[in-house]
């Protein structure tokens, strides 16, 4: 099993831990992992992104091309790697600021209402963990245990307190994940 991730959107938003928290969870499984950090100097508020990929073999490469599955949480985003999905692959991304949602029929393509469901609880700082719930229910390529155990790996130990809410977050984004299905369109 490989899993070749993109995760994107703005500085801010939780994207490159995100990814470290996959990585650190695959790590967790024994497994070979890649996690290779993009962002632009503007860091908050700039575009982020990262490549993560989770192995049961040895990982050639960590530059990639096209995808397994893309987490879009921006436009930006969406415009430039929308079309990196591979065919048959994932795309999830929150439709919050998204003004031309995807239009691919040879993908799977999921919504999460991360920015939502974060500013119904009050609490936007669980924003990546809601969106990384929701991909977990789509691919459970990791074991909700080795999230948590991911978790502490990647947050200060000041932070420990709120692995419980980051825990009720990650479920929530599994419990609100809605497939779309995309029907090839007749002209």
């Amino acid at each position: 099993m490989t899993e070749e991730i993109i995760i994107a959107g703005f500085g801010g938003q939780g994207v490159l831990s995100m990814g470290k928290i996959l990585a650190y969870s695959g790590i967790m499984q024994g497994q070979e992992v890649s996690w290779m950090p993009s962002y632009g100097p503007e860091m908050r508020g700039g575009t982020a992104n990262v490549t993560v990929i989770l192995s049961d073999d040895n990982i050639s490469s960590p530059y990639l091309k096209v995808f397994d599955t893309a987490i879009i949480l921006n436009q930006q985003s969406m415009d430039k790697f929308e079309d990196s999905v591979k065919p048959e692959g994932v795309l999830i991304y929150d439709p919050n600021g998204i003004s031309h949602h995807p239009t691919r029929t040879d993908i799977k393509i999921f919504t999460v209402e991360g920015a939502k469901l974060t500013a119904e609880m009050g609490n936007k700082k669980i924003y990546n963990m809601v969106i990384l719930g929701g991909y977990l229910k789509v691919k459970p390529i990791v074991k909700l245990e080795n999230v948590i155990e991911g978790l502490k790996k990647s947050l200060s130990e000041r932070y420990h307190h709120l692995i419980p809410l980051n825990k009720e977050a990650i479920t929530m984004g599994m419990d609100s994940i809605t497939s779309l299905k995309n029907e090839p369109q007749v002209h």
